[in-house]
C-alpha cells in the first residue's frame, strides 16, 4: 500500500481538502498521514479522514523519509513559512526524502512561481490527484 504525506500548517484547510480528494478517489486503497506544523492543522486533516496524524517539528522530520510520496503547498519548502510554523529542519527533511513532491502553488510568502496559473484550490486538489498523484499509484491500487 503507498503511504502518501500530507504536510499543512495553520488551520490545515488545505491539507483537508487534499485528503478529502484522495479518499474519494483511493478509499483506503492509500494510506494517508496528516503531518501538521501545529495541532489545529493535524486534527483538522483528521477529521477529514486521514489514515495516521502527527504534530510538530520533529514528527515531520522524522516520517518525511518513510513516506512514498508528499503533498502539499510550495510553502513547505520555505524555511519560516506559515508565519514561522515551517522551520528550517522540517524543510531540510522534506527537502531530502526521496519522496517524489506534490506542491500546490499557494503561499502567503512573498514568492511568485512563473508559469503556473491562478486556479482556485479545488481544481489545484483536482490535478493534483487525476494527473499527478495516478502516477504514483501502482496499477493495482487505483
Amino acid at each position: 500500500m503507498i503511504r502518501i504525506a500530507v504536510i499543512d500548517g495553520q488551520g490545515g484547510g488545505i491539507g483537508a481538502t487534499i485528503i478529502k480528494k484522495i479518499k474519494e478517489a483511493y478509499g483506503e486503497r492509500v494510506e494517508l498521514w496528516a503531518l501538521g506544523t501545529n495541532a489545529i492543522a493535524t486534527s483538522q486533516m483528521m477529521k477529514a479522514r486521514a489514515n495516521r496524524g502527527a504534530t510538530g517539528e520533529n514528527a515531520i522530520c522524522h516520517c518525511a523519509g518513510q513516506v512514498d510520496v508528499i503533498i502539499g503547498p510550495i510553502s513547505i519548502l520555505i524555511s519560516n513559512a506559515m508565519m514561522g510554523e515551517v522551520t528550517p529542519a522540517m524543510v531540510q527533511s522534506i527537502g531530502a526524502s526521496r519522496a517524489p513532491k506534490l506542491l500546490l502553488p499557494l503561499t502567503q510568502e512573498a514568492i511568485v512561481v512563473v508559469g503556473t496559473v491562478h486556479e482556485p484550490l479545488p481544481h489545484l486538489v483536482d490535478k493534483l490527484v487525476a494527473e499527478h498523484l495516478s502516477i504514483h499509484i501502482p496499477l493495482e491500487d487505483r
